[in-house]
């Protein structure tokens, strides 16, 4: 599970996965080590990381713990077993437990519902036409809601079977 930190220095001498892509700073999806937090002032602070694939050292400033926090996030299972998953299982399941299903779905039934009731109450209009629209709206929420836990799940479940599949030789289905 992710977990948030209060201060720099509980960064200092701990993995991360990178979430987020800065220009010229380690790709999203890869594991970094921090090695030190220089204050630079107002709260701010400079974190000196290595990317362990590479062994490169960088440095950025981040403003605050929170952007931080945002930029990259420590996540047991991935960092236990980050040398079973491919960069596009880390960045599925990161995907998966970033994201919830305002992020991810919210945006599509909005404009879902816009044009299924644009088009019922110009075809059928009147009472009709809003009626059927709110049924299908209805449908259309409860629809994205089974395809989002559907698809949380197989993912989760991929990174838990790929994990115990090369650690532990069980397969989870």
């Amino acid at each position: 599970m992710a977990q948030y930190l209060l201060s720099f220095d509980e960064a200092i001498d701990r993995k991360f996965i990178v979430t987020k892509n800065l220009n010229g700073q380690a790709k999203p999806g890869t594991m970094i080590h921090v090695l030190d937090c220089v204050p630079k002032g107002n709260g701010a602070h400079t974190v000196w990381y290595r990317v362990n694939e590479t062994g490169q050292d960088f440095s950025h400033g981040f403003s605050s713990i929170k952007d931080f926090c945002s930029w990259a996030r420590t996540d047991k299972i991935l960092i236990r077993h980050y040398e079973s998953l491919s960069r596009r299982d880390v960045m599925q399941y990161l995907k998966i437990t970033n994201g919830g299903f305002t992020k991810l779905y919210l945006p599509v039934i909005i404009v879902l519902l816009i044009l299924v009731w644009i088009a019922l109450i110009s075809v059928v209009g009147g009472v009709t036409g809003a009626v059927i629209a709110s049924v299908l709206s209805l449908v259309i929420f409860v629809g994205a809601l089974f395809v989002y836990k559907a698809q949380r799940k197989k993912a989760i479940l991929s990174i838990y079977s790929k994990v115990s599949k090369n650690n532990w030789g069980v397969i989870i289905k």
